[in-house]
């Protein structure tokens, strides 16, 4: 990096001084890139799914049984770790035939690679998603040394998605700060811990209210235990574009984060389209990074205190996450639940976009399984209907419950003094601004969905009178006029295409029950919902 930079001023002084300063702006350009980003310019992270690492770790104990005692597979969690903390070799992936098992054994070898010719920031995170377990992290820990890396200069981060994993998260990092050998690690990376929190697959799994407080109180029990430990916990929020995937007013989220989580650092990922709509332009760039950098300096400077949970605030929002997490599950559980997002949906036409940052689900099987959808499509697919399910489903049934028993003074407490809970109920609005039953109606006769499409249509209508009448507002987003007219204004770009892609949709699901079906006529079709596909996301700028 010095090396380099000491080059660059050379160069931009013999050109001052030489040649009339000819493209001297390039060179201070460079140099800015150098100052910002390092000699590597870009830092890239690795991931890996803890399901995939399993099958992994389980070829190299099959394989290289002289490490690994006969009967390991039969341990404990806990026995397992304890091997784990000492064993070491130098794997590399010839010594392997599975396709999985030499990729990742071979993306260790290339971090170091990376980090000896670029510097350790041009590679030094290990992510894991879908964190289940110490014993997830610990088997990465246990594969740097086992590829011959003993002290490896990497931060491995868990990611916890689920609405389990977010509530042991506290647990599992304990473990891991009481076992010598990840100690020692850590004491190595100045004794700090990134932990990934996902908001996509735990609105996924747990609906929207369980999983944006199953995660605001991951990071406050996180916080607590990593203090205890003398460990300090970074943040890293796997937020997507809409509110359903942690999207929606960013800077308001991290302002309302109490002193009972620590917040000296933001950390978030920005996906898709929303990337273009707010850093596409000076301005925008600006103003939301503008916002971001004042979410903390307001949480600590002008917030502190104001933004603390008392334990009634925290009883009636654990109340409204467990009625809004049980409406979710028996609609999850709904036999026409999968079906209805494969028949009705576009969820299929995504992985033939190729517009995912992953493919549409995680296994190849032709069955189509809950748990192995990823988010985007998900989300996505129940935008594309303009019915929000994860942005709002559940919130109505919650609230009714308190309406309902006379206990609505509770949740308008709640409403005025928090920060976090009134941006909560403003994201969920924007997914129910964002709604159109009208374009789907038609479904509401279908005889083998007619039933599952009112269930959803009778929740976002309670949900709406209910938001409107915590909030006193006669419209949605009545507070967010400018929000509000960009929706109207792109609204009247989506919808056309969308009426479009459902005409499509219909006249395929006509054509595939035909007993000699018309392929070419499929495809034209198939070709249309793709393309109103491309648009709408366009448009829409953080639907998925």
């Amino acid at each position: 990096h010095d090396e380099f930079k000491s080059v660059l001023i050379n160069i931009k002084k013999i050109i001052k001084d030489e040649h009339q300063s000819l493209y001297l702006d390039e060179i201070d350009l460079l140099l800015n890139k150098l100052n910002l980003f390092g000699f590597h310019f870009a830092t890239l992270d690795i991931r890996q799914n803890s399901r995939i690492h399993k099958a992994v770790f389980q070829e190299i104990v099959d394989k290289e049984k002289s490490l690994f005692p006969i009967n390991y597979t039969q341990l404990s969690e806990k026995e397992k770790i304890e091997i784990l903390s000492k064993v070491s070799s130098s794997l590399t992936e010839s010594d392997f035939e599975n396709e999985i098992t030499k990729s990742t054994v071979s993306s260790i070898h290339a971090m170091k690679t990376i980090q000896e010719k670029n510097g350790e920031l041009g590679c030094n995170r290990y992510i894991i998603s879908n964190n289940e377990s110490a014993l997830n992290v610990m088997e990465t820990f246990a594969m740097f040394g086992l590829c011959g890396w003993k002290n490896p200069s990497v931060d491995i981060i868990p990611l916890f998605e689920s609405v389990d994993d977010l509530q042991a998260a506290d647990k599992i990092m304990e473990q891991l700060y009481t076992n010598s050998a990840y100690k020692n690690h850590l004491e190595t990376r100045n004794n700090i811990q990134t932990v990934m929190l996902g908001f996509s697959d735990g609105t996924k799994d747990g609906g929207y209210l369980m999983a944006n407080w199953s995660i605001y109180k991951a990071k406050q029990t996180l916080t607590a235990i990593s203090r205890k430990y003398g460990v300090k916990v970074l943040f890293f929020d796997g937020r997507g574009g809409p509110p359903a995937r942690g999207g929606g007013k960013t800077h308001k989220f991290y302002a309302s984060m109490g002193s009972t989580i620590e917040n000296q650092q933001i950390q978030v990922t920005v996906q898709g389209q929303t990337i273009s709509s707010n850093f596409g332009t000076l301005d925008s760039c600006r103003y939301n990074l503008e916002n971001l950098l004042s979410a903390g300096a307001t949480n600590q400077l002008f917030s502190k205190g104001e933004n603390v949970l008392s334990e009634t605030d925290n009883g009636v929002l654990d109340e409204l996450s467990q009625l809004s997490y049980d409406k979710y599950l028996k609609f999850k559980q709904h036999p026409k639940f999968i079906p209805y997002l494969e028949k009705m949906s576009t969820l299929n036409y995504y992985a033939k976009t190729n517009i995912g940052s992953r493919p549409s689900k995680r296994n190849k099987s032709d069955q189509l399984d809950f748990n192995d959808l990823r988010a985007i499509p998900f989300v996505g697919s129940w935008s594309q209907l303009k019915q929000n399910v994860p942005g709002f489903f559940g919130v109505g049934t919650a609230l009714k419950q308190f309406e309902e028993t006379n206990e609505w003074e509770k949740v308008t407490q709640l409403y005025q003094n928090s920060l976090f809970f009134k941006t909560l109920i403003e994201n969920s609005m924007m997914s129910l601004s964002k709604s159109f039953f009208p374009l789907t109606a038609y479904m509401q006769k279908d005889e083998e969905f007619g039933e599952f499409w009112q269930i959803i249509h009778d929740e976002y209508l309670e949900t709406k009178r209910l938001l409107l009448k915590l909030s006193g507002f006669t419209e949605l987003m009545e507070n967010y006029p400018d929000g509000k007219a960009s929706i109207e204004i792109r609204e009247q770009i989506v919808l056309p295409l969308l009426t479009i892609q459902q005409y499509a949709l219909l006249k395929i699901s006509e054509l595939k029950k035909q007993k000699n079906p018309d392929e070419k006529q499929i495809a034209v079709y198939e070709k249309i919902v793709t393309r109103s596909l491309f648009g709408n996301i366009n448009a829409s700028r953080n639907s998925a």
